[in-house]
């Protein structure tokens, strides 16, 4: 089951792929809104970066590359990104979050749902392979 950050990316593609938002964190906020009602929740920014890191990429179906992410350092890009690289390599990783985490960041960190971010894209078939 995909959490709610899974969902709002699925969700924030598909709002900007039809010509909803007019950029990818627009449509992250848009998305994420009607998941939840925690500001918490809407603020978190470990999976949005994530998303909007993807979108920077290029990775996204539908969505352009460009600079979306207005703080730096981009670490939870480049945890995207790599997550990306190690699925194309191995798909059956889309099963486990944890495991694909570890590949992507082999140290004691725990995931904060970027790779939630991740997964719920691929199995969607938003990821471009």
């Amino acid at each position: 089951m995909t959490n709610q950050y899974g969902r709002a990316a699925v969700i924030a593609t598909d709002k900007q792929r039809n010509g909803e938002c007019n950029s990818p964190r627009e449509a992250w906020s848009k998305a994420i809104k009607t998941l939840t009602k925690s500001i918490y929740a809407q603020n978190k920014s470990c999976p949005r970066s994530a998303y909007l890191g993807l979108c920077e990429a290029g990775l996204v179906k539908g969505v352009p590359a460009g600079e979306y992410i207005t703080k730096l350092p981009k670490l939870n890009k480049g945890y995207a990104v790599k997550a990306v690289s190690e699925l194309r390599k191995n798909s059956r990783l889309q099963d486990s979050p944890i495991k694909l985490w570890e590949l992507v960041i082999p140290e004691p960190k725990a995931h904060d749902s970027q790779m939630d971010v991740v997964i719920a894209l691929w199995k969607k078939q938003k990821i471009k392979r």
